[in-house]
């Protein structure tokens, strides 16, 4: 579910406070204060980042107000202006380690990583976003609600839902060299999914460095709860309906996913893999369709062939 770092955010991350709606889950203790020593699976997403031998135009410093600035906007509710409008020296390495800088200021205040995410790998995504490569982010536990469980819209600042296919991993999966085989050998099973995607970008005008130093756009997952094993479905050809308020809204094949969701899968594990973190827990492996608005009162559905459906609900 979508969290609210602190609004001390804004002065800076040395200090973290309570967490306001990031730092302690809203369900109880289920985020309570972890250990960083303790959270391997966290530790190991964080671990990835390994600068290259290049000249950096965007120092540290830059990098550190930008993140700040970024945790800012989920408590405040207020969208910041585009990055790459500002600092045009923006990289995309730059971005990815902005991103790590939140994940840290977010584990510093008892998060846990329960897995990654996979976004713009459709040719709808990316046409839709204006971006022309997948990116990647990180999944922590506050993100996920229960199916059919209400979920306040106000918590979001421009949200929007989109249908996947999540996989649940059996066991670790790490990269580089990682094959189909080896991630069908991975996968316990797939779930319906809705992702919840959002922005801290105004009018989610973003650029791929825009949606990659925030965190890939996420916002929420509702996972379904029909698992199906993928040697009784075939996912490229698994076609999806996506319903709001019960109107038809889009339509796709988990072929749109990068050819399958599993190249997918295999694209995240390697692209971390080399980087040496270990892919665990829950994957999104990206849309079939392109994604549609939320607001209060909006129910969306997404029915799978041979996967069931998911329901997400959203009040004020």
């Amino acid at each position: 579910m979508a969290h609210e770092p602190p609004s001390r955010a804004r002065r800076g991350l040395r200090s973290p406070a309570g967490r306001g709606g990031a730092g302690r889950s809203r369900r109880g203790g289920r985020g309570g204060a972890v250990a960083a020593g303790r959270n391997s699976q966290s530790d190991q997403a964080l671990a990835w980042w390994r600068p290259a031998q290049y000249v950096r135009r965007v120092d540290q410093r830059t990098r550190e107000e930008i993140a700040a600035e970024l945790l800012a906007a989920y408590a405040s509710r207020v969208p910041v202006e585009p990055l790459i409008s500002r600092y045009h020296d923006l990289t995309l390495e730059d971005a990815y380690q902005i991103q790590l800088i939140q994940v840290q200021h977010w584990r510093n205040n008892g998060a846990n990583v329960k897995g990654h995410k996979v976004g713009l790998t459709s040719a709808a995504m990316q046409k839709q976003m204006g971006v022309n490569s997948p990116d990647f982010g990180h999944l922590l536990d506050r993100m996920f609600w229960l199916e059919h469980e209400p979920i306040p819209a106000e918590r979001f600042l421009q949200p929007r839902a989109e249908p996947e296919t999540a996989f649940v991993l059996k066991h670790p999966l790490k990269g580089p060299g990682v094959t189909v085989a080896d991630a069908i050998q991975a996968v316990d099973c797939v779930l319906p999914a809705l992702e919840l995607i959002d922005s801290r970008i105004r009018d989610w005008k973003i650029g791929l460095a825009d949606t990659i130093a925030d965190n890939a756009s996420s916002g929420g997952v509702v996972l379904g709860s029909k698992p199906t094993p993928l040697s009784q479905t075939d996912l490229r050809l698994a076609g999806c309906n996506l319903y709001r308020n019960g109107t038809l809204s889009g339509t796709g094949a988990g072929g749109a996913v990068l050819g399958s969701p599993l190249s997918s899968l295999v694209w995240l594990a390697n692209t971390l893999g080399a980087r040496g973190v270990t892919l665990e827990g829950v994957v999104l492996p990206g849309s079939i369709t392109a994604s549609i608005p939320v607001q209060a009162g909006d129910t969306v559905t997404a029915t799978f062939a041979g996967l069931g459906s998911v329901t997400a609900r959203f009040v004020p």
